[in-house]
């Protein structure tokens, strides 16, 4: 997983950069349709879009990575999901459903306080982090640390004959 992680990482970094080269060009031969163009209504979406704007990318990309955990926090709520949520988004070494809970946990937690705190420090190394590797070598460390300490997880209840559920990476 972590392999694959990280190959997709660097085509999608090397995408991004050839998509953002070519959005140069195009826009430096565009720029004399700016001045005809007719300016976009609404209000709330300049807001967000300036808010959008002045967050670095390192926010952009934990942004990405927060909304995620929040839908499954959502999800854990909804009283119908529940057997979804513990058979798919808990780790279990025991469970009939042992690959995709690996990743899925990662974005699972049951806790408010939990998962304010995990956003919170998340956010806050974000923007350091991801001018250092980049926002798809970013990602890639998440899922790869999520998989491996899931994994670390698996093994450490084997060797102890526990075999409880558990949320988070």
């Amino acid at each position: 997983f972590t392999g694959s992680a990280f190959g997709s990482a660097a085509i999608w970094q090397y995408e991004s950069l050839k998509s953002r080269v070519q959005t140069y060009f195009e826009e430096a031969r565009a720029d004399w349709l700016d001045k005809i163009r007719p300016q976009k209504r609404g209000g709330f979406r300049k807001q967000v879009n300036s808010w959008w704007n002045n967050l670095t990318e390192g926010q952009r990309t934990v942004t990405g990575i927060i909304a995620p955990n929040v839908f499954v926090f959502c999800l854990w709520r909804l009283p119908g999901m529940r057997r979804t949520m513990f058979t798919y988004f808990t780790s279990n070494p025991s469970s009939r459903a042992l690959c995709s809970p690996m990743l899925l946990s990662t974005f699972s937690h049951f806790s408010l306080f939990h998962m304010a705190a995990n956003m919170y420090v998340l956010w806050s190394f974000s923007s350091s982090i991801v001018s250092l590797l980049g926002s798809e070598q970013f990602i890639a460390v998440y899922l790869s640390a999520g998989v491996i300490s899931t994994f670390v997880s698996y093994v450490a209840k084997m060797a102890t004959g526990r075999f409880e559920p558990s949320l988070g990476a």
